[in-house]
């Protein structure tokens, strides 16, 4: 299966992917960065799947979400028959518990059933044994229960079976998670299941305060960001996979099953901006608990949880997506500094007090803890917002960051009443400000640079317009922007940089970066250049698959989605760019 044919389904603590051909291939459980139990995503069959198909070859299939829901329908129709196989994860239940639903529609669907629960990263093979009516697999300390309106067979460790549906039959498949040792999880129903999930998702999209021609792809994103966002804890994931590739064939394979700290100011942006205040509070909560580390020990990425281990090793056993080795479990960049990642939080903080969020009484001093920490630093050196594996280089954009978090502490002490020192601040950000235009400019090339007293160029230098640093018409910003066009578009879309050139440190090279192009679209509106902005935005709302999902990165020269799937800061890049295409683009600038 190509990445673009798969959906997203979740409940809160995880997600899982369901293909086209009606094979779930990813789910971790019971949290999105557990173990997962299906990985033939990364791997083979063998390695853990779920799949609910017609036994007919040339079955054509077409899907949809039910309107305003995460909720997702597949239409089987063969030369027998037509039938619906309608996946979802129960929102509001005590126990995680993934239901598909089969329903015949027209004549006769004959079905195969085949579920292969490969535990511990799709390795562990676990013992299948029926207790009256549910199945139970388990090995070790997990379990997982099946509740099935047919009769399945035990195959080589697996549970399998064919089932003939004629037109108003359903059968319905549960499947729960429980660790061995506790309670086994109450038997779902199904039919309440469903009628409880469609209207959660329905009362919560009608939330949603955009407005426009865009509606309907923000609502899409925004339905994707909550189904990444962890219904505990506030936090919300860069995408619910590891290790899809940013080049088929190739290395770079990360694990995004966590929470960026880079992520903080657009995706509170976004939230609050369309009317889901209580989903931006909870976000904003996460990011305060975050920081409460010391400061000098502050990671660029944490689980949802909060949790701050995330140690990166590769399984062996996984042949990987295409064969793209090695499959990557944690994330390295856990431990790198990243000075970009000061400005992303503390003007994520400016914006909930602009937006009148609840306040929280620990924020300020927190604020202060990372500012107080951050004038020790700010000069070094670091691994930068791309998170580069060849060391640290003095990047352009973890300057501008910098510049960043000092003026929107600035900002907010001035406009909210905060005890600040607030002359001392003001010579601070006016000293970074003047240190990025002295060093980050190159005079010969009348452009940004990547990094200080350079000549190379990436992305994220349209940060300078998008924090507000330099307006979007000022001629230094005019003419980085034509250096982008010129060097890192390609049939349209922009890439983050060009390896080796850049010297990040891995092999090989990479998709275009789907967030970048939003954000181009909106300098693009904030330069005035409309037509500009409004053909890239429908150039990358086209790359959406028939769901409206967006990966990280797209394979320009193959046409294919790559990278993890689906990547939040794409969907959330959609999202402010929709709306300051539809709006004044007065609230287009991260600080002012």
């Amino acid at each position: 299966m190509r990445i673009e044919d798969y959906a997203l389904i979740g409940d809160g603590r995880s997600a899982a992917l369901v293909a086209l051909d009606g094979s779930i291939d990813w789910l971790c459980w019971p949290d999105f960065d557990s173990p997962p139990c299906f990985a033939a995503l990364v791997g083979t069959p063998e390695n853990g799947r779920f799949r609910i198909a017609p036994r007919e070859p040339d079955a054509r299939a077409t899907r949809r979400y039910l309107p305003g829901t995460a909720v997702l329908e597949t239409t089987f129709e063969t030369a027998s028959g037509c039938a619906v196989v309608i996946d979802w994860m129960s929102w509001a239940a005590a126990d995680p518990c993934l239901i598909r639903s089969v329903r015949g529609e027209r004549g006769t669907v004959e079905f195969d059933v085949d579920l292969g629960v490969r535990f511990d990263y799709g390795h562990a093979l676990p013992w299948c044994r029926r207790l009256g009516r549910r199945w139970r697999m388990m090995t070790g300390g997990d379990a997982m229960w099946l509740d099935a309106d047919v009769h399945l067979d035990v195959r080589d460790d697996r549970l399998g079976g064919t089932h003939r549906i004629a037109a108003g039959e359903r059968a319905d498949f549960c499947i729960s998670y429980a660790r061995s040792f506790d309670r086994p999880p109450s038997v779902p129903d199904a039919y309440a299941s469903l009628r409880d999930t469609q209207a959660f998702w329905r009362v919560w999209s009608k939330c949603n305060a955009a407005q426009g021609p865009y509606r309907d792809a923000i609502e899409r994103a925004l339905i994707t960001v909550k189904l990444l966002s962890s219904v505990r804890t506030g936090g919300i994931i860069a995408a619910p996979t590891s290790s899809l590739p940013e080049r088929f064939g190739g290395v770079r394979n990360w694990d995004y099953r966590f929470c960026w700290l880079r992520d903080a100011s657009f995706t509170l942006r976004a939230l609050v901006r369309c009317g889901y205040r209580e989903e931006a509070a909870r976000w904003r909560d996460w990011l305060v608990r975050a920081i409460a580390d010391h400061p000098a020990q502050l990671q660029v990425l944490y689980a949802a949880d909060g949790g701050r281990r995330a140690d990166e090793w590769t399984a062996a056993h996984l042949a990987g997506y295409e064969g793209a080795r090695p499959v990557r479990f944690g994330n390295a960049a856990a431990e790198q500094l990243q000075l970009d990642v000061y400005g992303e939080v503390l003007a994520a903080l400016y914006q909930a007090r602009r937006h009148g969020l609840p306040p929280d009484d620990d924020a300020w001093t927190l604020e202060r803890r990372l500012l107080d920490h951050l004038a020790t630093i700010w000069r070094e050196p670091d691994e930068g917002i791309w998170e580069v594996r060849s060391g640290r280089y003095p990047f352009t954009s973890s300057k501008v960051m910098v510049w960043a978090a000092v003026e929107s502490a600035y900002r907010s002490a001035r406009a909210f009443g905060h005890h600040a020192p607030l002359d001392e601040w003001r010579r601070w950000a006016d000293t970074v400000r003047a240190d990025v235009l002295a060093r980050g400019y190159h005079p010969k090339l009348g452009r940004f640079v990547d990094r200080y007293d350079g000549d190379g160029l990436d992305i994220s230098l349209l940060l300078i317009p998008l924090t507000g640093m330099l307006d979007a018409a000022d001629p230094r910003v005019a003419a980085t922007v034509a250096a982008i066009e010129h060097e890192l578009l390609e049939d349209g879309l922009p890439f983050r940089y060009r390896p080796p050139r850049f010297r990040d440190g891995c092999e090989g090279t990479e998709g275009a970066f789907v967030a970048a192009g939003f954000w181009l679209a909106q300098v693009y509106r904030m330069q005035g250049r409309d037509a500009d902005a409004h053909a890239l935005f429908e150039r990358l709302l086209g790359l959406r698959n028939d769901v409206g999902l967006l990966s990280e990165e797209y394979d320009v020269k193959a046409r294919r989605m790559c990278g993890n799937f689906p990547f939040t800061l794409a969907q959330v890049g959609l999202v402010n760019a929709a709306l300051a295409l539809q709006g004044d683009g007065r609230d287009d600038v991260d600080i002012g």
